[in-house]
């Protein structure tokens, strides 16, 4: 067999392989769609039967000798009345009939998608092992085409390398978030019944305030935890921060003989005070994850592009 044979038999062999993973993500991107289906499916079945059980309920009413057949033949639209009942049920249980017939459907696609899908299971592996194998092939042999695979494989490595430190980043910025936003409702709660306190709510009030104050102090202390591992994975990608979040003094509350309404808006100030830099604070770790999110787009067809490109120099090489 010469050269040129090999050559062509590997490039039938990937674009074979190639044919079979495009299958296999066809039919995963399908089977996906088949799940939310069948999601809505059952979604509307637990609906049609309520409505259902009520349209039989309510012609059962009219049937039988209770007091609603009773009033009905009272006014005369006895007979008018079981007829519309009995229609509205008639459409319930046609549409539920439906939808348990459109299930069945749905559930035999998605049994047919998953044979196939066990047939291609190892689709990528195959296809990537050829990848690997022509690639090692065109490395070594020194042409142009070769050449330009090692350049790519360094790219595509810092590539990936970028991408899980900016995916880590994202994360750790998204828990941040989610911690400074449990410190501002907590706050929010705290300033909630300080406006109450203000307004004549008394030592109850104090109290309320208090115990908001204690637990958005122990949000605080979770929320910084998470913001300092947030800037230690920023780092790794360049950035350097310290985020702080203020002290939430929970000391405004401790003394209770000068409670009067000079004190109260003092504290209601404060309150509000703490809630807009912490809010700041919110606002920039949001900004850094939408920040982020570009840099993970850009990267993702950056690596994308590479992954192409050395696809097309393996199959043509």
């Amino acid at each position: 067999m010469t050269p040129y044979d090999t050559a062509a038999n590997a490039a039938d062999a990937l674009l074979a392989a190639r044919e079979r993973v495009r299958r296999f993500e066809r039919l995963t991107s399908r089977r996906e769609a088949v799940a939310v289906q069948l999601d809505e499916v059952e979604d509307l079945l637990h609906d049609l039967e309520e409505r259902l059980a009520k349209e039989e309920q309510d012609v059962s009413r009219l049937e039988g000798g209770g007091f609603a057949a009773l009033l009905a033949g009272l006014t005369g639209s006895r007979e008018e009345r079981l007829a519309r009942e009995r229609a509205e049920a008639l459409a319930v249980r046609q549409r539920l009939d439906g939808q348990r017939n459109r299930l069945e459907w749905l559930r035999a696609d998605r049994a047919a998608v998953d044979e196939e899908l066990a047939g291609l299971g190892a689709a990528r592996e195959e296809y990537d092992a050829l990848l690997e194998r022509e690639e090692r092939r065109l490395v070594a042999s020194g042409t142009p085409g070769g050449r330009e695979l090692v350049e790519i494989g360094h790219h595509l490595a810092d590539t990936r390398a970028d991408l899980t430190e900016h995916r880590e980043a994202h994360q750790a910025g998204v828990d941040a978030l989610h911690g400074v936003g449990e410190v501002l409702r907590r706050l929010g709660s705290a300033r909630g019944a300080s406006t109450w306190d203000m307004l004549g709510g008394g030592g109850f009030a104090d109290m309320v305030e208090h115990g908001h104050l204690r637990d958005a102090d122990e949000a605080a202390w979770h929320a910084q935890q998470l913001l300092d591992a947030f800037s230690r994975e920023l780092v790794d990608i360049g950035v350097n921060v310290t985020p702080r979040l203020p002290e939430v003094d929970t000391r405004w509350f401790a003394d209770m003989f000068f409670d009067n309404i000079i004190t109260d808006a003092i504290k209601h100030h404060r309150i509000a005070d703490t809630g807009a830099a912490v809010a700041d604070v919110a606002e920039w770790v949001r900004r850094t994850v939408g920040g982020l999110d570009l840099h993970l787009e850009e990267l993702g067809r950056r690596r994308d592009a590479l992954v192409a490109r050395r696809e097309e120099v393996i199959v043509t090489g």
